[in-house]
């Protein structure tokens, strides 16, 4: 098998969806007994549109409105319904709106708009 360079990797990345980079690092993380919390930031960023090609309504987007007045629970928040690392929580909490999760199923994004508003932000799911 040939080796893959490094641009090449990145355009294989480029075509996943998030949900698809995320079920990645989990098993990059497991395989290789580390954490890539920026990595899934850096990819995140790249893909941003790609949960858009999901016509049906068993896939939704958690969408973060505004942080409202407890800032550091939403980033909190953020960070654990994510792999993200502090700063691109705090980005995207900046952000916002800004997608927190795409492409998820039903019940998790219901847990994540629950744990989210609970947190002190406005959420919408689309």
């Amino acid at each position: 098998m040939a080796k893959l360079t490094t641009e090449e990797l990145l355009d294989q990345f480029a075509g996943l969806t998030l949900v698809e980079l995320s079920e990645f690092v989990k098993a990059f993380e497991e395989k290789f007994e580390v954490t890539a919390a920026a990595p899934v930031a850096v990819a995140g960023a790249g893909g941003a549109g790609a949960a858009e090609e999901v016509e049906e309504k068993d896939s939704f987007d958690v969408i973060l409105e505004a942080a409202g007045d407890k800032k550091i629970q939403v980033i909190k928040t953020v960070r654990e319904l994510t792999s993200l690392g502090l700063g691109e929580a705090k980005a995207v909490v900046d952000g916002a709106p800004k997608a927190v999760l795409e492409g998820a199923n039903k019940e998790a994004a219901e847990k994540a708009k629950a744990a989210l508003e609970e947190a002190g932000a406005t959420v919408t799911l689309k």
